[in-house]
C-alpha cells in the first residue's frame, strides 16, 4: 500500500467515524420515531463503512 492510499484510508476512517457519530447523537435527540430510526440507520451503515475501511489496513 503507499503512503497516498494509507493517507486515504485514514481519512476515511475518519470521515466515516464523525459521521455515525453524528447520527447516533441526532438519533438520541430526535422525537420523531421514523426520523431516529432514520438516523440510527446511517448510523450503522457509517459504523459498517468504518469496519471495511479498517479492514483494509
Amino acid at each position: 500500500m503507499t503512503t497516498k492510499e494509507s493517507l486515504y484510508l485514514d481519512d476515511a476512517l475518519g470521515h466515516a467515524q464523525f459521521l455515525a457519530k453524528q447520527c447516533r447523537e441526532a438519533a438520541g435527540t430526535l422525537a420523531d420515531p421514523a426520523l431516529r430510526k432514520c438516523a440510527e440507520k446511517l448510523a450503522g451503515e457509517y459504523g459498517q463503512m468504518y469496519q471495511r475501511f479498517y479492514d483494509q489496513l
